[in-house]
């Protein structure tokens, strides 16, 4: 089964952006519809109203102008950005870009480099937003058994403060069981295991 991309070529030498689009066309499990920009300073305009997937241009561009900034610019926060490297280029410009196609990559490398930008990209691991020592304290009641009443008496709060607190908690870390929340309170070393083994948890009040 083919992928289908839609790619902008940017680049003002007629020599280069034809030579790149008929390499392009012959790129074999790849649809590819063209959208050819021979003048820059059409650019914004062009993929404003083409929204392509991707974008081929001179690493040279965009200047002053970051990438992210652009692609709010062009409303397409989505858009892939490959520099074209024809020349010796700073390793810092071609850095902030997607990808690299050098004018020496064969046709397969090319395909590669395309392909591996239709992958979704790896998101970083979300860690749990950290306890205050409050809810740290309220954590551990929670595990040992008390019911809100009694970690309120405990910590001189309200009931209702200890419920907010559990809210919160539960918020946090995802974690909705007294259960839960006692395999988090061993891992992250609030507990001794030996301080709950005989804990029968009761619902709280």
């Amino acid at each position: 089964m083919s992928t289908r991309l839609k790619i902008a070529v940017a680049e003002p030498s007629l020599i280069l952006r034809s030579g790149l689009i008929s390499v392009l066309k012959r790129l074999t499990t790849l649809e590819i519809e063209i959208v050819e920009i021979g003048d820059l300073t059409q650019l914004t305009s062009l993929l404003s109203w083409q929204k392509p997937d991707m974008l081929i241009v001179n690493p040279a561009w965009p200047g002053a102008l970051s990438l992210q900034q652009f692609r709010q610019e062009v409303g397409c926060r989505q858009l892939r950005c490959i520099a074209l490297q024809n020349s010796l280029a700073d390793a810092t410009a071609l850095k902030a870009f997607d990808s690299v196609i050098s004018v020496y990559d064969t046709a397969e490398q090319i395909k590669e480099k395309l392909l591996a930008l239709t992958q979704p990209a790896d998101r970083p691991e979300q860690k749990p937003e950290p306890l205050s020592a409050r809810e740290k304290e309220i954590v551990i009641g929670v595990v040992k058994g008390l019911t809100n009443k009694q970690i309120a008496d405990r910590l001189f709060l309200s009931t209702h403060t200890v419920i907010t607190h559990r809210r919160n908690i539960a918020a946090k870390l995802q974690i909705h069981s007294p259960a839960g929340l006692t395999i988090y309170a061993i891992v992250n070393k609030l507990v001794e295991l030996d301080d709950i083994k005989d804990t029968i948890h009761t619902p709280s009040e």
